[in-house]
């Protein structure tokens, strides 16, 4: 068996540790770090202050992943993707936010970009597996009545006539990290060939290995929840500048006039910040996308929502159902999956029901489908 590999390696603990990981059980790995395109408009916050755990295509971030190859004995190559990136996950971002949707980046990246880049070098080398530092596990079932690992049982609604090899990716061992939401978009194709060497470890386990192996550096850095390609602090900046003002009414639910907001794009369903209305708070119920109204409420309870409709519906394996199909849904990262009733309307178009309702349903939003700890897919929130 030939046992190359190729390591996305963002320089951070989890993609290192996966590459030492894969070392010491006899792979024989390649680092590879992809050069992201950054948003290097007014007021970008240099990421280079603080040390960030999870920046990916920084001159600091390529270091130390040349490092760690360094140190471990194996190749590192640095491909630059910035192009690509520009064009298909942050052109996406700004184009959902005109368009008056709160966009997934992280999820279209894993998709379009990351692993498809990986894939490609992997490729030109002659290479079949691609391993990351996600924390999430894949199982292959080669019969209808096999059993997964960690004695997951395979789906209930499969059909009888049902394709040999079929993989499944399932929830990490460590439920806080677990990163399912963001690579539900992943097709049947690759996950035969990736490698996922964190799943069954908890984050605290992966800290402890870099410890041990003397990669010390790791233990200073911060955990950030910023996009990659640009900071929290200077998004409301990236908003004025990639799209611009375009101003509107602050109405309530009964349609009382309280005031002006600079864009619709500046919100999000639930936002209570940056509304900025005396007499408060105030939540952002809906938006009159037509009229370019920004609805919001005092009232928390009318954030909450029983059905939503989804499209570009997503299952990773092929899973025949009749009409309707018990899940459990994620509609956003670091959410607990609610239990739920998926009906599907046609090919590529879903309603979901929730047994309970749910705040801040987001259209733009990725709703990902879960039965037990397998992964299904997902579908995109439209209303």
């Amino acid at each position: 068996m030939n046992k190359k590999i190729v390591v996305g390696m963002s320089g951070g603990v989890d993609s290192s540790i996966a590459l030492v990981l894969l070392k010491e059980q006899g792979w024989q790995p390649i680092g590879v770090s992809l050069k992201y395109a950054t948003w290097d408009g007014c007021k970008n916050i240099c990421f280079k202050k603080n040390l960030f755990e999870n920046v990916c295509c920084s001159t600091e971030s390529f270091k130390i992943a040349s490092n760690i190859c360094k140190k471990m004995n194996v190749p590192h190559h640095i491909i630059d993707v910035s192009k690509d990136f520009q064009k298909k996950v942050i052109d996406y971002f700004v184009y959902e936010l005109k368009h008056n949707r709160t966009p997934n980046p992280c999820v279209i990246c894993n998709r379009r970009l990351k692993f498809q880049k990986l894939f490609e070098f992997a490729k030109k080398q002659h290479i079949k597996y691609v391993a990351t530092g996600h924390y999430a596990r894949i199982c292959e079932l080669k019969t209808k009545n096999e059993k997964c690992k960690k004695n997951i049982n395979p789906l209930t609604i499969l059909s009888a006539d049902w394709q040999t090899k079929t993989y499944q990716l399932l929830v990490a061992k460590d439920k806080e990290k677990d990163q399912t939401y963001s690579l539900s978009f992943l097709p049947q194709k690759w996950l035969k060939n990736i490698i996922f060497p964190l799943g069954n470890y908890l984050k605290t386990e992966v800290y402890k290995i870099a410890e041990q192996k003397g990669f010390k550096i790791f233990l200073k850095q911060k955990q950030s929840q910023d996009f990659c390609f640009i900071p929290n602090k200077s998004m409301e900046c990236f908003l004025q500048q990639e799209i611009g003002e375009k101003q509107g009414l602050i109405k309530d639910t009964d349609e009382n006039i309280l005031g002006k907001h600079q864009g619709l794009h500046f919100y999000t369903i639930g936002q209570r910040k940056g509304i900025k209305l005396p007499a408060g708070p105030y939540f952002v119920v809906n938006m009159d996308v037509k009229n370019n109204v920004l609805i919001v409420t005092k009232n928390e309870k009318n954030l909450f929502r029983k059905e939503i409709f989804i499209s570009h519906v997503h299952f990773i394996s092929k899973i025949p159902f009749k009409d309707k199909i018990r899940i459990k849904v994620k509609i956003r990262y670091r959410q607990e999956a609610a239990t739920a009733t998926l009906f599907l309307i046609s090919k590529n178009r879903a309603k979901i029901i929730f047994d309970r309702t749910q705040r801040a349903v987001t259209p733009g939003q990725f709703a990902v489908f879960y039965q037990k700890n397998v992964c299904l897919g997902n579908g995109v929130i439209i209303k």
